[in-house]
């Protein structure tokens, strides 16, 4: 499957190279160019992709702004001109950060990189190594004040609201601001599965399923699209 790309910057000539990498790379997909941040957060409305080239010196809103409005975003690769931004970039757990001009030896090695961090349900926090089985079986997370200790036992499934998360228990639910992508990675792979861009589930805690939905107690959680082939191959 190839990695979904969409590429924000105000410049015409960073959108033209930007455009013309990707499709030099087998793996990449550019799915659309905009122009605007604005016309981005239009995009990203109403469809998914799995890694977004960010300008961060627009007008009006900016990269960093823009990235910080983003409840649970894709990868991030920042492209600019200026390294001051670096650090508030890190901060915001930004996958990588490319300074214009864009040598493409440097653009490659940073999809090459990118191709082998898992941007796709497939591989997103799946990957199949033997410390990922002998992980304790819990993780903890911050909530509110506190930070609390979450048995995986006692995990139904995970929720991605809009301005927060909700780790929905056995008894109750805990929110959190972590975003899903974050969660799933202290998750134990084999008994958790993304289904959905606001949804993750414990597997071994499925009812039933039908068509494009699955129940987990009272709750009935949506299947997306892009994520029902790993889903359906998991569960045969």
């Amino acid at each position: 499957m190839k990695i979904r790309c969409l590429v924000v910057d105000d410049e015409r000539l960073a959108l033209e190279v930007m455009e013309a990498y990707i499709e030099k790379v087998p793996y990449l997909r550019l799915d659309a160019l905009c122009t605007t941040p604005l016309e981005a957060l239009d995009y990203l409305s109403r469809n998914e992709v799995d890694v977004i080239f960010l300008d961060v010196e627009m007008p009006g809103l900016n990269g960093l702004q823009l990235l910080k409005t983003l409840k649970d975003p894709p990868r991030i690769i920042l492209t600019t001109a200026f390294p001051q931004f670096a650090v508030d970039a890190f901060e915001l757990d930004v996958f990588d950060y490319l300074l214009k001009p864009i040598p493409f030896p440097r653009f490659l090695q940073s999809v090459h990189k990118l191709s082998g961090a898992s941007v796709n349900p497939q591989l997103d926090g799946h990957r199949d190594h033997p410390a990922s089985h002998s992980r304790e079986p819990y993780f903890f997370v911050k909530s509110g004040s506190k930070t609390l200790r979450l048995d995986f036992d006692k995990i139904l499934y995970i929720e991605g609201k809009k301005d927060h998360t909700l780790i929905h228990l056995l008894e109750g639910e805990v929110p959190t601001y972590l975003p899903l992508s974050q969660i799933l990675g202290k998750l134990a792979p084999d008994r958790f599965l993304r289904v959905h861009r606001s949804f993750i589930v414990a597997v071994e805690k499925i009812a039933s399923i039908e068509q494009n939905r699955i129940q987990i107690g009272r709750a009935v959680i949506p299947i997306g699209e892009y994520y029902r082939a790993n889903f359906l191959k998991r569960i045969e």
